[in-house]
């Protein structure tokens, strides 16, 4: 029994040794192998595809688009806060005089052509009548300064009024507010020595009709320069003629009432150069010289 035992462990070490691998067959096994790199120089412009690989040279660029040079920034009386509150204040002024004085609003046709010497006993002003005729010459005076604003920044592009656009505005609504004064102290002076009480209080109705009236029909315009600087020429055109057809009518008002014999004729000839003419190009002249010393 124990040569049977030490017979089957021989021939258990016996298998183990015939089944191992030989230590020349694993070396010979593990050795690496050489691949040769098929893409020495890099990949072909086309790998897996049909489609053409453009070089870098051959992309397309990207270029400026035409019109896109930055423009500099200018500064107007839409974009400045003084201004606009100016605009606002107007509207709260013809708002204000529309509702508690429509009935004012609508003398206005006879105020402009009434000659009549006898007046109705409610047609005498009132204390309200007197704050809403206020109220719209103040709006009439903001709109021409505005207006005057344009026209000078228009028509002189030398002087640069985008610096401070407020201060411009307000020193031009001071002079339109310097000339409507001047002219009411020429009509009361021209009425107190060449007619009667009754005639001037017509004639200075005249006045405060149209120069109110101009102030609302301006106030459309002087807003579509604001929105739309591109139709500024006919916006100024526009506003010159309403100014003009503003004269016009009060001139013709005072004519009939001043006008008595062919002597009078000359007296108004003089009027119409010393009141109505020369007074408006020394105020649009001293607007420009105004504008000057306000750039320096």
């Amino acid at each position: 029994m124990p040569n049977a035992h030490h017979i089957s462990n021989a021939t258990t070490v016996q298998t183990a040794h015939t089944d191992s691998v030989a230590k020349d067959s694993v070396a010979h096994d593990t050795v690496p192998a050489y691949y040769a790199p098929k893409y020495l120089t890099g990949f072909p412009d086309s790998i897996g595809n049909d489609m053409h690989i453009k070089q870098l040279d051959q992309l397309p660029v990207m270029t400026v688009p035409a019109e896109s040079k930055p423009q500099s920034y200018e500064n107007t009386p839409l974009h400045d806060t003084g201004t606009m509150l100016l605009v606002l204040l107007s509207f709260i002024f013809i708002a204000i005089s529309y509702k508690n004085g429509y009935l004012y609003i609508r003398k206005f046709m006879h105020n402009m052509f009434s000659v009549r010497e006898r007046q109705n006993l409610f047609d005498d002003p009132t204390a309200s009548d007197a704050q809403i005729l206020t109220a719209l010459i103040a709006n009439t005076c903001i709109m021409e300064g505005i207006a005057l604003y344009m026209a000078v920044a228009y028509f002189n592009p030398a002087i640069d009024m985008s610096v401070n656009v407020f201060k411009f505005v307000g020193v031009l609504t001071g002079v339109a507010l310097v000339l409507y004064m001047f002219q009411l102290l020429l009509y009361n002076t021209v009425g107190y020595v060449f007619s009667d009480k009754n005639s001037l209080q017509l004639w200075l109705d005249g006045f405060f009709a149209t120069q109110s009236l101009l102030g609302l029909l301006l106030f459309p315009v002087v807003f579509i320069m604001l929105l739309y600087p591109e139709t500024m020429e006919s916006m100024l055109f526009c506003s010159a003629l309403l100014y003009i057809l503003a004269r016009i009518v009060f001139i013709c008002k005072g004519f009939r009432i001043f006008y008595n014999n062919l002597s009078s004729c000359l007296y108004f000839i003089l009027y119409l150069c010393s009141v109505e003419i020369v007074p408006v190009i020394l105020s649009y002249i001293g607007a420009v010289f105004l504008c000057n010393i306000l750039q320096s």
